[in-house]
């Protein structure tokens, strides 16, 4: 509903959401959460079969973005790890691999990704929820903060290796739960009694992928950040935007975090 505008960029593909549900079977002493708790078995196997996804992970839970033309793909890939529903109608359908035969196509091989260099902002960052009835509450603080109080956009393709801090809020309003990403100094401007955080009320450090504005066709690049920090079992908290992708560690692991994936770059040369 959103009219034309010169001022908008709209990507080409439609996409489609894929809410992973678990079952409880986690192996004994798993401990990582968000997008690395479901690197291995989702995330590889897409970027072994050529799928571009987009990662946007809240409060409650992760979501992955696939492109509405690589479903088939997607549920021949994941179906021999996964119960794979379709929501019609409120209610919850089995799909089957036969379900999209028809307009299965085989992947071509996939080359070998990108490995983009890693930015790591000494900004700290909160991980929030608000409760939805005291949204009113904050509101005009929120759009002040979502739509006056930013930066302008570093250049394109300026090198910020050595990067300071960077300007960062997401917020987000899934099914009636609302999650948001502030910086600690932002957090201030807020009232602290309604914004709810975890018990230990941690602070996160970002890792920011690309040098550059990155493209939705390229594919393992939510990978090269999941599967080094999965296999540290090592919580991320994970943002792609339609310029760049975010992964929000916990403070404390950050410099083990970039020896990491210091290490996945050199050994990617």
């Amino acid at each position: 509903e959103l009219p034309p505008s010169e001022f908008m960029q709209v990507a080409d593909s439609t996409w489609l959401v894929l809410s992973v549900v678990s079952n409880g079977r986690e192996p004994p002493g798993c401990q990582a959460t968000g997008v690395t708790k479901i690197a291995r078995s989702v995330i590889a196997p897409l970027a072994e079969h050529h799928v571009s996804v987009l990662m946007l992970s809240t409060y409650q839970t992760d979501f992955i973005l696939v492109r509405e033309r690589d479903l088939p793909v997607v549920i021949h890939t994941l179906a021999g790890e996964f119960d794979i529903y379709r929501e019609e109608s409120g209610e919850c359908v089995p799909v089957t691999c036969d379900d999209v035969s028809n307009g299965f196509l085989k992947p071509k091989p996939a080359a070998s990704p990108t490995l983009h260099p890693v930015q790591s902002p000494q900004t700290r960052f909160c991980v929030l929820t608000v409760a939805p009835d005291t949204l009113p509450a904050i509101a005009t603080m929120l759009i002040d903060v979502l739509f006056y109080s930013h930066s302008p956009p570093r250049e394109a393709g300026a090198s910020n290796q050595d990067l300071d801090s960077i300007t960062f809020f997401s917020f987000s309003l899934i099914e009636g739960y609302i999650s948001i990403v502030m910086d600690a100094e932002t957090q201030k401007r807020f009232p602290s009694d309604l914004l709810l955080t975890s018990s230990t009320g941690e602070l996160w450090r970002m890792v920011r992928i690309g040098g550059q504005p990155l493209g939705f066709d390229e594919c393992g690049i939510v990978a090269q950040i999941a599967e080094p920090l999965a296999a540290a079992d090592i919580s991320a908290y994970y943002i792609s935007t339609f310029n760049f992708d975010h992964a929000l560690v916990p403070e404390e692991g950050i410099a083990e975090v970039i020896q990491l994936l210091q290490q996945r770059q050199d050994s990617g040369r």
